[in-house]
């Protein structure tokens, strides 16, 4: 493969930065590369196309779009939008999520494996090399986060894919979660003025974070932990799925176009319930989250409990502030627990394992407010439809926010399968409210 150099200016760094260095970029988006690659080493011929579905890419596909996405910012991008050529043929036209249609995706003439490797490798050498050279210069390693981001993201997205076409659990090292019970009880927030989103500085955050504005909340009371699946089982037993009385019109419609007459996974078998997890059926962890229901689902177990889901507004100050500063005003945590970064006593991350951990979970993660694992675990499901904080502007990724406002829900909070360099309590994630393949449960408010 031969990349024609074109001496095209690169655009000036503007507004885009990351606090990030060079090394620290350079070794992010190595260990996002060797997860990418343990994700993929052990599916067959077979497995690397899957089946044809709406909520899946063939994984061939995707592990070629990373490399896609890479080459594409950190070392195609020019000014003016102009892109200097790939290292490979019809680049644009197979990789580019814009131009290949998703439906397409299964027919087009994809590299094979081995050649999909190569492109990788060689993308990810060009672009360390980029980073050794100019470690100074702002728009490279801005490029570089935003494709570190980028493929931590679709390695979630790998992970919750395995699990919709019941493949194998990943071979990655992970400790089976404990178990330590339910964790029941809410705690009382004082609502008030709050600054949602995130302030500007030198860290690296998305355009639909930007920029912090004043909401006022009312006061509110939160639950401690997310609903957890023996929870959610009394309302599957309670016939809930059956009565269109704790569902949404939309929701109701959803529900019975799709058949659903309990979670996705989940079967019964002798009285009990059980669950698939991978490819494997097991009886349920009664105290673990509940994962794998869409926004409707979650929406009508609130209608049927009498709770309600919270905005993400109401979200964030339990996530982000503290008893003696609720507004955020002068200091907004990064984590619910604070500053320090992620690790396994605070939160659920990145973590492989087969299932999700209890509610009462590593209660070093705590908010100052008391809630736990508001950060990992599950993905957890807001009130809110996905829209724009006042005064948007997208930044030069076009496709990542804008294409969706308006009819997609807000996710906060992360999942097992989330990197920890992506963490952080302004961070919002956004999806379909029929989506349940999506490792997303939720946790409620109680209703004034």
């Amino acid at each position: 493969m031969e990349h024609t150099a074109q001496t095209i200016a690169e655009p000036s760094l503007g507004g885009f930065t990351t606090a990030s260095t060079a090394a620290e970029l350079a070794a992010r988006l190595q260990a996002a590369r060797a997860r990418t690659l343990l994700l993929a080493s052990d599916l067959d011929e077979r497995q690397l196309m899957g089946p044809r579905l709406a909520i899946v890419n063939p994984p061939l596909w995707e592990i070629a779009h990373v490399g896609w996405f890479q080459e594409h910012w950190c070392l195609r991008y020019r000014a003016a939008g102009e892109l200097a050529p790939s290292l490979i043929a019809d680049a644009d036209a197979l990789y580019n999520s814009a131009i290949a249609a998703h439906d397409t995706r299964w027919e087009l003439p994809l590299l094979p494996h081995r050649s999909v490797l190569r492109y990788l490798k060689e993308v990810l050498e060009q672009v360390l090399e980029k980073l050794a050279q100019q470690p100074d210069d702002g728009w490279p390693r801005y490029c570089a986060e935003l494709a570190a981001c980028h493929e931590e993201m679709h390695c979630e997205a790998f992970t919750y894919t395995r699990q919709t076409l019941g493949y194998s659990a990943p071979q990655i090292s992970a400790p089976v979660p404990a178990t330590s019970g339910p964790l029941s009880g809410d705690v009382s927030i004082p609502g008030g003025e709050y600054l949602l989103g995130a302030s500007p500085g030198p860290d690296f955050v998305f355009d639909n974070e930007k920029w912090m504005h004043r909401v006022q909340i009312e006061p509110f009371k939160i639950a401690r932990a997310a609903v957890s699946k023996g929870e959610y089982a009394a309302f599957v037993d309670a016939g809930g799925y059956e009565d269109s009385r704790w569902w949404s019109a939309a929701g109701w419609q959803w529900r019975c176009k799709a058949e659903a007459h309990a979670p996705v996974y989940w079967r019964r078998e002798g009285g009990a319930w059980l669950e698939r997890r991978f490819d494997t059926w097991a009886e349920l962890v009664l105290h673990a989250a509940m994962i794998h229901v869409n926004w409707h689902e979650a929406q009508a177990w609130c209608g049927w409990a009498g709770r309600r889901l919270p905005s993400e507004a109401e979200w964030e100050q339990a996530a982000a502030t503290s008893r003696d500063d609720p507004s955020g005003a002068r200091v907004k945590r990064r984590y619910p627990w604070g500053d320090a970064p992620p690790d396994a006593a605070h939160a659920a991350l990145y973590d492989a394992a087969d299932r999700v951990c209890d509610t009462s979970s590593m209660p070093e993660g705590d908010s100052a407010w008391g809630c736990r694992q508001l950060m990992g675990n599950v993905w957890e499901w807001t009130a809110d439809w996905f829209q724009p904080y006042p005064r948007f502007v997208r930044d030069p990724y076009e496709a990542y926010s804008e294409p969706w406002f308006g009819n997609h829900k807000v996710l906060r909070g992360g999942c097992y399968a989330t990197s920890p360099a992506l963490m952080r309590n302004t961070w919002r994630n956004f999806y379909m409210p029929e989506r349940r393949d999506v490792c997303a449960g939720f946790r409620t408010c109680a209703i004034n």
